[in-house]
């Protein structure tokens, strides 16, 4: 019997279930809860790296879209107040469209 002990979206207990298979689950605390978001990010991360077809890239970007979804809903934030807080520090630094690579920076001051 495979062992798992991480955070699964909210309708694999019952995918289980309708595969015939019998499971064994609990519910979260909140400080459990954002460490395991956490956790999920990385390993989504990780398959998002992992990834070789832009399909999979993007299903990767969905689970982390997920995951920050719910991140937001744990700290009493919306999507538009991401989307808020993300337009204030492009309007401030720029974004990553021009597709810059930093190599170094000289202190001429010295």
């Amino acid at each position: 019997m495979p062992t798992y002990n991480k955070l699964v979206r909210d309708r694999i207990p019952e995918i289980i279930e309708l595969s015939g298979k019998t499971y064994n689950t609990r519910l979260l605390t909140e400080d459990e809860y954002i460490i395991e978001i956490n956790k999920k990010m990385h390993e989504e991360l990780a398959e998002y790296e992992g990834t070789e077809t832009p399909d999979d890239a993007i299903e990767e970007l969905a689970d982390l879209l997920e995951l920050i979804h719910a991140s937001l809903a744990h700290y009493g934030a919306s999507f538009e107040d991401l989307e808020k807080v993300r337009i204030e520090k492009a309007e401030k630094r720029g974004g990553f469209d021009e597709q810059i690579f930093l190599i170094d920076v000289q202190d001429d001051a010295l």
